[in-house]
């Protein structure tokens, strides 16, 4: 009895001993496999990974539908979720960032620069396995991780397509719902035309700051329903669809009156404002034209002007009003001549500006080069037929009937001692040397210009757009398919002018579109007809067109552009010219300038 109690006190005491120790036993194997397995899964995570996209993809799965957008639909009706991106860079680690990569990469025509990258930072972090392993490992690795990325490339192309159709079909249901009121009889006040105006007022208020579907709120959906049944009460009351269609193309034309007024209105103000001066300029030419009375006439006198009739220099003219568009031309053009001392700028303006441009020039000198400054008055003998002439033309717009644009026509009068000179327009940027031109072979012609005759092309023009060829007279001597050619930047041999008699042919033709509409105003159609057959067409890189009326003018082409020229109402010194190109402009006026300063002149 006494051996069967120690046998049983001995069999207990070894089950409390191995329920003691087994725990203890298996915690350390365990964790020792624990750590192997972690370790393993360590390195092995992007193919452990890839592995089990393959075996999804091997059980019959499909993945999403690709739909292929053009680009103007993708940029309003595609957009990811932030919060999907977040669950998938969670989920997946670092794939979002490799996605961005291989798309950058992708545009460069190297897809495997952010692969490598990233199977890099694996090697560096297993340290403990010799590098002949690591080489391998991380070969495969990569195969697989490109296998991967492409995988998730596909599964996150469109997540979710963005629709406005509850959005239009709201807008429609507001119009139903404006016709149902407007053939309800005047001063109705029943049941049903107060819950068409009480839909109507939650509808709209709904759908106003709504562009898609997802903008929408779930008491929008709500009112959204609520209109509908609405409609549905008032389609019972009112069956006739004639009276409805009637209404609705009523309606359909009065907003487009409304719109075609919005236009001309917006039409008119851009000329308005195009043919205004801006505050700040009219400011600078009052203190400019102080600060000019206020010097003795020695102090007014402008450096080197016995240089200005030498024919072996490069001369360049503009005449205009404007004081800061004279000082980009001045600016431009001798910060980009490679031999500014060889230049010599001659500026023509009226009297009322000439104290304003000449102050001007006197505090800011053209550097090495040359400049002249003239008025209108100076040309006693000219002035005066001229002026007269000019009063004749029916037009009221001061561009057209200005003597400064229409004094191009008598360059050899204006300058008798030089026998070549180029011509700028006060709205033009020059960025190149122009030294070229003066070399430039000119084959017996008057005037070189680049050429507006090709078709599709923003600054394209045709002839019977501005000359009546339905006159006999233009029939004779001009054809409608001839080329045409603008101004702003042109090369003129004064000497074949002079030879040809070209100023008293333009008096001729100025004389007969006095007495019948021959041509629109303005000096464009009297310059075709004066150089008709004596134009040699420059080289479109020389002057790029269009900077001041259409936006859509390649950033490319304007960097190439030996001159830009903002022809067009939308001047870079007016605050609706085109943002984008400005900065060419504006790169030439120091703003810093105190005069500038007090008057609030800014870029």
């Amino acid at each position: 009895m006494k051996k069967f109690r120690r046998w049983q006190r001995i069999f207990l005491l070894s089950l409390l001993c191995l329920t003691v120790l087994a725990p203890i036993l298996f915690v350390s194997v365990g964790r020792k496999e624990l750590i192997s397995d972690l370790s393993n899964l360590r390195y092995r995570r992007d193919s452990v990974q890839l592995n089990a996209i393959e075996q999804e993809e091997g059980e019959g799965l499909k993945g999403p539908k690709l739909v292929v957008y053009d680009e103007k639909e993708l940029g309003s009706r595609l957009r990811y979720s932030t919060s999907e991106e977040n669950n998938d860079s969670k989920k997946y680690g670092n794939i979002g960032e490799i996605d961005r990569g291989s798309k950058s990469s992708q545009k460069g025509g190297n897809m495997s620069i952010p692969l490598e990258r990233t199977n890099h930072e694996s090697r560096e972090e297993n340290r403990q396995i010799p590098q002949e392993t690591v080489t391998s490992r991380s070969e495969a690795k990569g195969q697989s991780n490109q296998t991967t990325i492409r995988h998730d490339q596909n599964m996150r192309s469109p997540v979710r397509i963005f629709t406005d159709e509850k959005v239009m079909q709201m807008k429609d249901d507001l119009i139903r719902a404006k016709a149902y009121l407007s053939m309800a009889p005047p001063g109705s006040n029943s049941h049903l035309v107060k819950e068409l105006r009480l839909r109507i007022k939650e509808s709209e208020r709904a759908v106003s700051a709504a562009n898609k579907d997802s903008d929408l709120s779930r008491s929008a959906l709500q009112k959204k329903r609520s209109l509908e049944v609405t409609l549905s009460k008032a389609s019972r009351v009112f069956p006739d669809c004639s009276a409805m269609a009637l209404k609705l193309r009523a309606m359909t034309y009065n907003a487009e009156e409304q719109v075609r007024a919005q236009k001309n209105q917006a039409t008119y103000l851009v000329q308005l404002s195009g043919r205004t001066t801006p505050k700040g300029l009219h400011c600078l030419s009052m203190r400019l034209t102080a600060e000019y009375f206020a010097l003795s006439p020695e102090e007014r006198q402008l450096p080197n002007q016995q240089r200005v009739h030498d024919a072996d220099l490069y001369h360049y003219a503009v005449f205009s009003d404007n004081v800061l568009a004279c000082a980009v031309v001045v600016n431009s053009t001798v910060s980009s001549a490679m031999e500014p001392e060889k230049i010599v700028l001659h500026i023509v303006t009226d009297s009322l500006n000439l104290p304003t441009i000449s102050m001007w020039f006197l505090l800011n000198p053209p550097g090495k080069a040359t400049i002249q400054i003239q008025s209108l008055v100076d040309f006693k003998g000219l002035s005066a037929n001229y002026n007269s002439t000019l009063k004749q033309l029916n037009s009221h717009d001061s561009r057209y009937t200005s003597a400064l644009n229409h004094l191009r026509f008598y360059l050899p009068d204006v300058f008798p001692q030089l026998n070549k000179i180029v011509l700028f327009d006060h709205d033009v940027v020059v960025q190149k040397d122009l030294a070229g031109l003066w070399s430039l072979n000119m084959k017996g012609k008057v005037i070189g210009a680049v050429d507006t005759c090709r078709e599709g092309e923003p600054s394209f023009r045709r002839m019977d757009k501005f000359i009546n060829f339905s006159d006999p007279f233009v029939i004779k001597r001009f054809d409608a398919k001839a080329c045409t050619w603008a101004f702003g930047m042109n090369l003129f041999d004064l000497q074949e002018w002079r030879r040809h008699k070209l100023t008293a042919l333009y008096n001729k033709y100025l004389q007969l579109g006095h007495t019948r509409q021959l041509w629109k105003a303005g000096s464009l159609p009297l310059g075709w007809a004066t150089f008709y057959n004596r134009t040699v067409i420059l080289d479109r890189r020389w002057h790029k067109l269009g900077l001041g009326h259409e936006a859509g003018v390649g950033l490319d082409g304007v960097e190439r552009a030996a001159v830009l020229h903002y022809d067009g109402v939308m001047k870079p010194w007016l605050d609706i010219g085109i943002g984008k190109y400005k900065s060419y402009w504006s790169k030439h006026i120091n703003y810093d300038h105190p005069y500038l300063q007090q008057c609030n002149i800014h870029e």
